[in-house]
């Protein structure tokens, strides 16, 4: 590609873009090197349970609780070249899945985001979703690609040949035209890798079926062998029959794409701030933090970590230790409201802020699909 400027016809363009190098929001998974970990900031969760999400954006499905356990670099493996982070599972028994079981790692990816792939009409588009997998397994691996009602699923398969190797795979899907697929700011579509999956939620490998599948008929299933490992990083789900160059973006713009999900005051320093506040009672004050980004819908609940004494309020150069931890008040898209309780002293209508006293302590509010 060549560019060149004319004072009369302008600027010219000679040759043309490769898709690898097109601009915009190429890559609809997010956090698919797996950089983003809020909730657990690396630390291996055991065991993992059904519905819960651990890595940004990536949620896991398990029928039967303790059966695998998962982490950011869990294993401390290498990662590929160019990745500096992975999410790890490791099967904790030898576990036969049952019929209408599965476990598995997802990501369930927002409608706005993947609106324009049109499924579920007939100008339906093509998309390839592609990413690194190491195992210490071999075979024949499969996952899953279903809208939000569970009602359309397309199975698909992968090969790992060599066992605890980073094996890079893609897989070329037509997109669904019937169905109903949202492109709304529910879920658009759930993008699952399966760690072993039972016959009744497994179907045939490259076809759209009107049910739900999780995996394709006679995948390999880790959390079928006891202490057997399934890495997986560089996840990118793009428009087009061809698997490019994963988007790595920016550091701090993938984090932001994770706070839309779910936003975490950070940790660190003693005394930070999380919001300034105002006394509504002697004993109350209600805190406001406002979030980096616009949040997909209002919270309903607060996350918090600690005890009474590990936050304070702060009013007109006094300290007050809480009586008890934060408690939810309300929420919206933009900003949360955490009420801090203490024994006595605060002057109403008065100006303050409120602090975590212990470096680990946090307020958390989730609008996860």
């Amino acid at each position: 590609m060549t560019l060149a400027i004319n004072g009369t016809t302008g600027i010219t363009l000679a040759g043309q873009f490769d898709t690898a190098s097109t601009f915009g929001f190429k890559n609809r998974i997010i956090n698919g090197a797996m950089v983003i970990d809020q909730r657990n900031a690396g630390t291996e969760v055991n065991p993992a349970v059904n519905s819960t999400y651990y890595l940004d954006r990536w949620t896991v499905g398990t029928s039967v609780v303790s059966k695998f356990k998962i982490g950011q670099n869990a294993g401390a493996v290498t990662p590929p070249t160019g990745y500096i982070n992975y999410l790890g599972c490791t099967s904790l028994s030898a576990y036969t899945v049952g019929a209408a079981e599965t476990f598995n790692v997802q990501q369930k990816i927002e409608g706005l985001n993947v609106a324009d792939l049109a499924w579920g009409t007939a100008s339906a588009a093509t998309v390839t979703l592609s990413f690194w997998v190491y195992s210490s397994l071999t075979g024949t691996f499969g996952g899953s690609l279903r809208n939000s009602a569970a009602n359309r699923s397309y199975p698909f398969t992968y090969t790992i040949s060599s066992a605890n190797t980073w094996t890079q795979a893609s897989v070329t899907i037509a997109g669904d035209t019937t169905g109903t697929w949202l492109t709304t700011s529910g879920i658009g579509i759930s993008v699952i890798f399966s760690i072993g999956t039972g016959s009744t939620l497994s179907g045939t490998a490259g076809a759209w079926a009107a049910t739900n599948y999780n995996s394709a008929t006679g995948a390999v299933s880790v959390v079928g062998t006891s202490g057997a490992t399934f890495y997986i990083t560089g996840v990118q789900l793009e428009k087009g029959s061809t698997a490019t160059s994963f988007d790595y973006r920016p550091y701090g713009t993938e984090l932001f794409l994770c706070q839309r999900y779910y936003y975490r005051t950070t940790p660190g320093a003693v005394s930070r701030s999380f919001g300034s506040a105002f006394t509504q009672a002697t004993t109350e004050a209600i805190v406001l933090t406002p979030y980096p980004v616009t949040l997909r819908t209002s919270p309903t609940a607060l996350e918090q970590s600690g005890t009474a004494g590990d936050y304070s309020y702060g009013e007109s150069g006094s300290n007050f230790t809480c009586s008890a931890v934060p408690v939810f008040t309300a929420a919206s898209v933009d900003s949360g409201a955490s009420k801090l309780t203490v024994a006595s002293g605060l002057t109403v209508g008065r100006g303050g802020f409120g602090r975590a006293v212990n470096a680990t302590t946090f307020l958390a509010w989730s609008a996860e699909l």
